[in-house]
């Protein structure tokens, strides 16, 4: 049995498949029919409800995809809907605004935008056009033009505090959240059965007598295979409620992340020291996809075109195992073995990465070329990490995702760069070498051809940054060449 608010209303729910979205939930079993589904794949936000959940005894709000949500995340949690902001007949404030600006046409993704509004109210009460654009941008329209709805979002931020009954109950709901225990649960509908730890070791005993389950944290790319390929998963294990791996660690030499950190707080956690990993998370799929998703389930995934696996192999991260007692430390460059196949053993999982902070020096750099700014999956993603002590490459880690059947090194092209002269020459060489490093394959995203010369035209722009960088301080010519894949 899992125990839930649903708006203001304790809910418990048992004898229910676990690979029940909360889509599914709210429409045929709560009869909340204004959550809407679009695409069921996380793309177009029409299916938008806001989770809130008890951080440091406060109550915290995050927009999520209804449609890739299982059921059992909301264990502990309060649901609410678009159906639970109006009271009585006076619309809630965001409605309102909709209505005043004429956000709205057809009405379908209505309700998506409007709880991402509502979020946004709650976690950024005076918003700016950055802020609204990022809460929006999970959020597609097909009348407006997004004018309209923008704007409505731009005058709630303009008004004093937003005070609604969601302020006014917010100790209640507090308290009624503490109330449900820190106890694991589970859910099951006799064929199908979920776990729903709190703690890492009650994980570790749960694989070990359950080796064929399914770990599920954000569940934004698992849940597809309920979505879109119809595939019930027999055992699913809940990582969301496993508190000790939701901890950020620093030491004098190392960020220590939790594997259940979500990429929203990496995103914050890394911008000091990294900012251009920070930037790239930025552009990583949508605001609702982030608030759930999780550093360790994106390196778990063992996508070729994941976005952070190239960053952090250019950062000489690692990453600790754990299956259970038994911990290892592994380099992330010997975690990934082929298409989708990583080094985690039966019962294994991931409890935590380990990434060195920056010394003098280094240079690091991200980029993601892909077809959209927004909410879209990398084409190539390139990460570069240069030392470089007068003017000499002294240390060097280059990476790429969308390269290779998984993200790799290009270890020639470090070769062309390790211990020469940083100019155009060896730029050049390593460009070159990039060709012997990779061999990519087409599709839809784009042509091996495409990501060959992309790959390369990245390093170059990498070296004409860091030459300008320089020439702004320094009076240096700046070397030009061309490159032909």
């Amino acid at each position: 049995m899992i125990r839930f608010l649903l708006n203001q209303e304790m809910r418990e729910v048992s004898e229910l498949s676990p690979n029940t979205t909360v889509l599914k939930y709210l429409r045929e079993q709560a009869g909340k029919s204004g959550t809407k589904e679009g695409c069921g794949s996380g793309d177009c936000g029409a299916c938008t409800v806001v989770l809130g959940e008890v951080k440091n005894g406060e109550l915290s709000y995050q927009s999520v995809n209804a449609c890739l949500t299982f059921i059992g995340s909301l264990q502990g949690k309060q649901l609410i809907t678009v159906e639970d902001l109006k009271s009585g007949e006076q619309l809630h404030p965001v409605q309102q605004a909709m209505v005043e600006y004429h956000g709205s046409q057809c009405g379908f993704c209505t309700p998506g935008f409007v709880m991402s509004m509502f979020a946004l109210t709650k976690n950024a009460p005076n918003a700016d056009r950055m802020d609204v654009e990022e809460a929006l941008a999970g959020n597609l329209c097909r009348c407006t033009g997004y004018r309209p709805i923008v704007d409505a979002a731009l005058s709630i931020s303009q008004e004093e505090a937003l005070h609604d009954r969601f302020t006014e109950y917010q100790t209640e709901v507090v308290e009624k959240l503490l109330a449900i225990t820190d106890q694991p649960s589970q859910l099951t509908d006799r064929s199908h059965s979920a776990f729903i730890p709190t703690s890492s070791d009650q994980l570790a005993d749960i694989l070990l007598t359950h080796p064929d389950a399914k770990m599920v944290a954000g569940g934004t790319d698992l849940a597809l295979e309920v979505t879109q390929f119809h595939r019930d998963i027999d055992i699913l294990v809940h990582l969301g409620n496993v508190s000790d791996m939701k901890t950020v660690n620093e030491t004098d030499t190392h960020i220590e992340i939790g594997a259940n950190v979500s990429l929203t707080q990496v995103h914050n956690i890394l911008k000091p020291y990294f900012p251009d990993f920070s930037k790239l998370l930025h552009r990583f799929a949508s605001l609702q996809v982030r608030n759930q998703g999780t550093l360790g389930g994106n390196v778990a995934n063992a996508s070729p075109i994941g976005d952070s696996p190239p960053l952090l192999i250019a950062l000489n991260a690692s990453v600790v195992l754990r299956k259970g007692n038994k911990r290892r430390e592994i380099s992330l460059d010997d975690f990934f073995k082929g298409y989708k196949v990583t080094e985690l053993q039966v019962s294994e999982f991931i409890e935590q990465i380990r990434i060195p902070k920056p010394s003098a020096n280094q240079i690091f750099q991200a980029h993601k070329v892909s077809k959209r700014i927004d909410d879209d999956i990398s084409a190539v993603c390139a990460a570069f990490n240069f030392t470089i002590e007068n003017n000499v490459v002294i240390d060097v880690r280059l990476a790429y995702g969308g390269m290779a059947a998984v993200p790799a090194r290009a270890t020639l092209a470090e070769q062309a760069l390790r211990g020469e002269v940083f100019n155009a020459i060896n730029i050049q060489k390593a460009m070159t070498a990039l060709e012997a490093d990779f061999s990519p394959i087409s599709d839809c995203r784009a042509s091996k051809e495409y990501r060959i010369e992309t790959a390369a035209n990245l390093l170059y722009r990498f070296y004409l940054q860091q030459r300008l960088n320089q020439s702004a301080e320094q009076d240096i010519q700046i070397e030009v060449i061309s490159y032909v894949s």
